[in-house]
């Protein structure tokens, strides 16, 4: 009689512990950061300089699809000129919540390509960015500009 109730305890506890293991990885997979956990419409600014062209700010938002596309629109003052633009492109994210963007940008001064690298923060719900290259209608503009961006309620 004890050896039948020592192996139900022990089989109690080999099947708690395997629950308890299966629900942790479970848990843990959907707090990787994915292209579909980032997905939503963010509100986004960023500041710094373009180098011999001034003072950059904007302000804008942002919309992630799970697919990994990227468009907003932005308005962004330039050395004291008011742009209004419009962007669009991809992104990556990496199960560790980096990855990176490339977009163009379009506005009053022309094309502008971008990409930036990202950090996603706060359970995904706020990224960080730098700029890492820049280019204006074809010629590369060197950057200091960092930004962020909070996803809004939907």
């Amino acid at each position: 009689m004890k050896h039948n109730s020592r192996i139900k305890t022990l089989a109690a506890i080999f099947a708690t512990t395997m629950l308890v293991s299966v629900t942790a990885t479970a848990q843990a997979g959907d707090a990787a950061c994915s292209l579909a956990r980032a997905a939503g419409t963010y509100g986004v600014s960023d500041s710094g300089a373009v180098v011999g062209i001034g003072p950059r700010a904007a302000v804008g938002t942002l919309t992630l699809d799970a697919a990994g596309n990227l468009n907003g629109e932005v308005t962004a003052s330039l050395n004291g000129t008011i742009l209004a633009g419009t962007l669009s492109g991809t992104y990556e994210v990496k199960s560790d919540c980096t990855g990176t963007a490339s977009f163009t940008e379009i506005d009053q001064l022309g094309d502008i390509a971008a990409t930036v690298s990202v950090v996603w923060d706060d359970n995904m719900r706020q990224l960080r960015f730098l700029f890492t290259s820049v280019t204006l209608n074809g010629k590369p503009l060197s950057t200091i500009v960092i930004g962020d961006a909070r996803k809004l309620v939907p």
